[in-house]
């Protein structure tokens, strides 16, 4: 519930903006700083609490300040999986841009990065609210923000990205907008195989392991492997999930 002030209450529920949030004083409040607008339907929320913020949908928590490591683990362990660190780089969702930071790491300064987002307001965060966390990366030359669909950025696409990664919802299935899963699906899985280059990866994070995925990938055309990450730093028991599908080496 909302007070006046645009708080929360911690009785109300929402999921903790860190993992150890379970510890902290109570007492504690949770401040709305905006609310955006989902094209097609529905809002996100980003909270803050202390110094730690989340972009919430619903009571659902999509990714918070204080855990990013498989966010992080999405581009980290991508880039070694290609022939080189150059090329070009798709990133579906900016989110608190961890991904891209992670990315802009590990590819080289000869690299360029698209990241489509579908939510303008997150990017007005990155560049407000979140400005601290992104610490100047979205000035970096080799990143191109596109306000799009990154659906429609693989559609219309062909043999054109080195790597794809996808961290769009919270796996791959519609929690969020049932669209989503056009991504995921084999069609789309198909699409994502057209707009990757020979040898080209997509990989895929999720929170939770969807079973039979991998296959999917499979009949898609895709060489796969399936990794799992901790949710959290220190974490031994609580794990998101990536997938890494490589294709084909080209035959010309």
């Amino acid at each position: 519930m909302l007070s006046a002030h645009g708080q929360i209450n911690r009785a109300d529920p929402v999921l903790p903006l860190c993992a150890d949030a379970y510890s902290a004083d109570l007492s504690d409040t949770i401040e709305v700083v905006d609310i955006a607008d989902i094209p097609g339907g529905g809002q996100l929320r980003l909270l803050k609490s202390g110094c730690d913020f989340s972009i919430q949908f619903g009571s659902e928590e999509l990714m918070g300040s204080c855990d990013h490591v498989s966010e992080e683990a999405l581009a980290t362990l991508t880039c070694p999986r290609l022939a080189d660190r150059d090329g070009q780089v798709l990133i579906g969702g900016l989110g608190m841009g961890f991904t891209l930071s992670a990315a802009l790491d590990a590819w080289s300064p000869r690299a360029s990065i698209l990241v489509a987002e579908l939510v303008p307001k997150i990017v007005e965060w990155a560049k407000g609210p979140l400005a601290h966390v992104f610490a100047g990366r979205l000035s970096d030359p080799r990143v191109t923000i596109d306000v799009a669909d990154v659906h429609d950025v693989i559609a219309a696409a062909s043999d054109r990205f080195d790597a794809i990664l996808l961290d769009v919802d919270n796996g791959p299935d519609g929690l969020i907008q049932a669209e989503n899963e056009r991504l995921y699906c084999n069609w789309g899985l198909r699409s994502a195989y057209g707009a990757l280059r020979s040898r080209g990866v997509l990989a895929i994070w999720s929170a939770y392991p969807a079973v039979g995925f991998d296959r999917r990938l499979e009949r898609a055309g895709f060489d796969v492997e399936a990794v799992r990450v901790p949710a959290f730093a220190g974490s031994t028991d609580d794990f998101h999930h990536i997938w890494f599908a490589t294709k084909a080496a080209s035959t010309l």
